[in-house]
C-alpha cells in the first residue's frame, strides 16, 4: 500500500472518532443549556459553552479530515489542507466572544448575586462529567494524529469545568453562599481563554508561513549536512500546509552532481523518518557552481520529478 493510501485511512478513522466524539459532547451541551438556565448556574452555563467550542473543534476537526482526502487541483495544488487552518481561525474567534460573554455575566452575578438550584447543579454536571470521560477514552483509543490530540486537550478541559460546576453547586447546597458561582465560571472562562490564545497563536504561525515549531531549524540543516554525499543545505525554508502536515524547500550542496540520484532518497527519508516532512523540493548544486550551469532534477519530496537544464 502507498504512503498516499495509508494516509487516506488514517483520517478515514480520525473521522469516525471525532464524529462520535461530536455527538457526545454536542447533545450534552444541550442538556448543560437546559439544566443551567433550569437552575440559574451561569457555571453549569459556562461550562456548557466550553462544551459547545468543543463541538466545533470536534466538528471542525472530522469535516478537516475528511477534506483532507480530496485530491489536488489545478488551482489547489497543495489539496484542501488549510481548510482545517481557516476552520480553527473562526473556531477560536468564537470562543473568545463566549470568554467575553462569560466575564461580563460573571461580574454582573458578583455584583447582584442570584439563587442557583445547588441539587440540579450537582446532577447536571456529575452526568457530564461521566460524558466527558467517555469522550476521552473514545479519542485516546484512536490514533494520535493532531486533530485527535487537540481534541483530547479540549475535552481535559470540559473535565476540569464539569468538576468545577459540581463543586459549584455542592457549595451551594450546603452553605448557600452563591458568589462561589460566578467565581468558578470565571476560572472555567480562564481555562477557555488560555487553550483559544495557544490556538490562535497555532494558526497565526502556519498563515503567516512560520516554520513549524517542532521543527528546529538549525538541527535539520545540520542533519542534511550529515547525509553522505552532501556538503551543504542552504537557503531552507519551511512552512506548514496544516497543523500535521509541513513542506521544505532547500539547495543541496553536493560533492558530485552525479551521486544526486543515490543522495535525494537519503535526504527523503531522513525528512520524513525524523522531522515528519513529506512534502519537499530539493534543488542539487555541484560544488560552488550553481545547478543553473549543470544538468540535474528538480524533484519534490513525493517522487515528481521534471528532468532537464534549470
Amino acid at each position: 500500500m502507498s504512503e498516499h493510501d495509508h494516509s487516506g485511512h488514517s483520517h478515514s478513522g480520525s473521522t469516525k472518532l471525532l464524529i462520535v466524539s461530536l455527538v457526545f459532547t454536542s447533545a450534552y451541551a444541550g442538556v448543560e443549556v437546559a439544566g443551567g438556565l433550569w437552575a440559574n448556574s451561569l457555571a453549569l452555563i459556562a461550562d456548557a459553552g466550553h462544551m459547545i467550542t468543543d463541538s466545533l473543534s470536534l466538528g471542525i476537526g472530522a469535516f478537516a479530515a475528511w477534506l483532507s482526502q480530496r485530491r489536488a487541483s489545478k488551482t489547489l495544488t497543495y489539496g484542501y489542507a488549510r481548510a482545517e487552518v481557516i476552520g480553527a481561525l473562526v473556531n477560536v474567534l468564537f470562543m473568545l466572544g463566549i470568554v467575553v460573554w462569560i466575564v461580563f455575566a460573571a461580574f454582573e452575578r458578583l455584583a447582584n448575586p442570584q439563587e442557583v438550584g445547588g441539587t440540579t447543579v450537582m446532577i447536571v454536571a456529575f452526568i457530564g462529567l461521566l460524558v466527558n470521560v467517555a469522550v476521552a477514552w473514545i479519542l485516546m483509543r484512536g490514533e494520535k494524529n493532531m486533530n485527535v490530540r487537540a481534541a483530547l486537550l479540549h475535552v481535559m478541559g470540559d473535565l476540569a469545568g464539569s468538576v468545577a460546576a459540581l463543586l459549584a453547586g455542592f457549595i451551594v447546597y450546603l452553605t448557600g453562599w452563591l458568589p462561589i458561582d460566578p467565581l468558578l465560571s470565571l476560572l472555567i472562562s480562564l481555562l477557555i481563554g488560555f487553550a483559544s490564545i495557544n490556538i490562535l497563536r497555532d494558526v497565526m504561525r502556519v498563515l503567516m508561513e512560520g516554520s513549524p515549531s517542532d521543527v528546529d531549524i538549525d538541527e535539520l540543516k545540520q542533519s542534511m549536512g550529515e547525509i553522505s554525499g552532501v556538503v551543504e543545505a542552504h537557503h531552507i525554508h519551511v512552512w506548514s500546509l496544516s497543523s500535521s502536515r509541513h513542506a521544505l524547500s532547500a539547495q543541496i550542496k553536493l560533492d558530485e552532481i552525479g551521486e544526486w540520484d543515490a543522495v535525494l532518497p537519503r535526504l527523503q527519508a531522513l525528512l520524513g523518518r525524523r522531522f515528519g516532512i513529506q512534502h519537499s523540493t530539493l534543488q542539487p548544486e555541484s560544488g560552488s557552481r550553481s545547478i543553473l550551469e549543470n544538468r540535474g532534477k528538480n524533484v519534490d519530496g513525493n517522487g515528481s520529478s521534471c528532468s532537464g537544464k534549470l
